[in-house]
């Protein structure tokens, strides 16, 4: 039982309360260098600008950089309350498993990649209108070096905290299943509520960034880990950060293809969340042989027998 392994370390709830609160300084810490520089770049007149303008100051790779030690900071910030606050391995935060499956990883990270360049290709060939190719050799390549070793980071950091931390604690101090599942999703989605692409597309995206919760919830519960959640989350943003950028989006970047279209949102928000993942749950659940979803995404969270006999004893 994945939540359950965190009854073998100190669970206690205020340590939870500590530690988020220890992970949001990091976060904040994280932010400093890039607001320095971009205040050294834009001067006073920052103050006036809007979030799509204050991103355009910094060139694209910098700016990427900077925004993504945010959350690298994070990472550790979370690590560090795990092993100082709850004397807690990092491989019980990751998996119930004995040791952790980076085949997993792997997979899921492969699965989703391919999926994502076939999706964006497809588009691209139907809507030629809709991009341009905005690919230069020398600052790609500097892109592909930020990304591959920043963005693991960034997606690790939200899995960690999220799908990691967060769920073990509610779910231990709940009970269940179900209240981590949904406490996690949603405030994982409205995190997102301040992307410029809000701003663009209005708040029906925000059905695309809770569903995306409660789809990398839904896979950490059923596989009784978090691989599986690290390698869809990885190649999601690395391979978007890749291939397609758009000015009124939250990471610009050097990208092969820039979208230049007006931003709507329609279908296209909805068919990931309702088509798109139910058929990666469905490969996921043939592949690993998920059964009793009931139980696993409603059941209830007990410590294990052996660790609550040592306590009588």
């Amino acid at each position: 039982m994945y939540i359950a392994e965190a009854f073998k370390y100190h669970h206690e709830f205020w340590r939870y309360i500590l530690g988020t609160l220890l992970v949001i300084a990091g976060v904040v810490i994280g932010q400093i260098p890039l607001a320095v520089v971009i205040f050294l770049s834009g001067g006073m007149e920052v103050m006036g600008m809007d979030e799509s303008q204050i991103m355009q100051i910094l060139e694209p790779n910098l700016n990427l950089f900077l925004m993504l030690l945010t959350f690298a900071v994070g990472l550790v910030a979370v690590f560090l309350a795990v092993k100082f606050l709850h004397g807690q391995s990092l491989k019980s935060l990751t998996t119930s498993r004995k040791k952790i499956d980076w085949s997993r990883v792997f997979f899921a990270f492969g699965l989703v990649a391919v999926l994502t360049v076939l999706l964006s290709l497809a588009d691209y060939y139907a809507n030629p209108e809709d991009f341009v190719v905005n690919f230069k050799p020398v600052p790609f390549l500097i892109l592909t070096l930020i990304a591959i070793v920043m963005i693991p980071l960034q997606t690790s950091f939200e899995e960690y905290f999220f799908r990691a931390y967060l769920m073990q604690g509610i779910g231990v101090f709940a009970g269940n299943r179900w209240l981590p599942l949904i406490i996690t999703s949603v405030v994982f989605g409205g995190l997102h509520f301040f992307n410029p692409e809000v701003t663009q597309m209005g708040n029906i995206i925000m059905t695309y960034y809770i569903g995306t919760g409660f789809m990398l919830g839904i896979m950490t519960l059923m596989d009784e880990g978090l691989e599986l959640a690290l390698g869809f989350h990885a190649a999601n943003n690395l391979v978007a950060v890749l291939l397609v950028t758009a000015e009124w989006t939250a990471f610009q970047s050097h990208s092969i293809l820039k979208d230049v279209s007006e931003p709507t949102a329609g279908w296209d928000v909805l068919i990931p969340v309702f088509i798109i993942y139910p058929a990666l749950l469905y490969i996921m659940a043939r592949k690993y042989g998920w059964t009793d979803w009931k139980h696993k995404l409603f059941g209830k969270v007990e410590a294990p027998q052996t660790l609550k006999l040592s306590e009588e004893a």
